[in-house]
């Protein structure tokens, strides 16, 4: 898993191939189809695990948030770009070979698209129900837009800062959520 997760990152998932990922491992391709079916049901459990981590720590901010709307998504936010580029291979693999990887892992990033929207929808329960719009798109809307600017930080350079990618994801949910 470890050499995975730095492979998948960089190269790349197209670009790893089983045998470099247990040379980089020191195991033998028999060692690895013992855990593994295929590269792609490893680059699944390694991208699972990445969005696990994740779920549990943004769960944790806006658990440990005083319970304002505005506290929730300062909470949240923060700690969901905080925690993802804290290890640029974990934001690499979740918002880069993710989609580079296609087909493969599509079931797998539609699970975590729906549990960011869940955390989402469930933290703005208590407004009032005039939103123009549903609720789940505009949350769908809103993670298109942190995914993008967490890629734009992963492949530009200079990287953006990230209290600057926090101040922007921050404004996009109070605006979207103003009342």
């Amino acid at each position: 898993m470890s050499a995975a997760y730095t492979l998948f990152a960089h190269p790349g998932f197209h670009a790893t191939t089983i045998e470099r990922l247990c040379s980089t491992a020191r195991i033998s391709n028999r060692a690895f189809y013992e855990c593994f079916s295929s590269r792609e049901d490893l680059m699944r459990a390694v991208y699972e695990r990445c969005v696990d981590e994740t779920l549990d720590a943004v769960n944790g901010a806006i658990d440990s948030a005083p319970p304002t709307l505005d506290d929730r998504i300062v909470a949240g936010i923060g700690e969901y770009v905080r925690f993802v580029t804290k290890d640029v291979r974990r934001a690499r693999i979740m918002h880069l070979e993710v989609r580079r990887a296609g087909d493969v892992l599509s079931g797998a990033r539609q699970n975590a698209v729906s549990a960011f929207t869940k955390i989402i929808e469930s933290s703005v329960q208590e407004l009032p129900n005039t939103l123009p719009i549903d609720l789940h798109l505009l949350a769908l809307g809103l993670i298109g837009a942190i995914t993008e600017l967490l890629i734009e930080w992963v492949l530009a350079d200079p990287a953006p800062p990230i209290d600057e990618l926090i101040d922007a994801s921050v404004h996009i949910f109070r605006r979207t959520f103003a009342t």
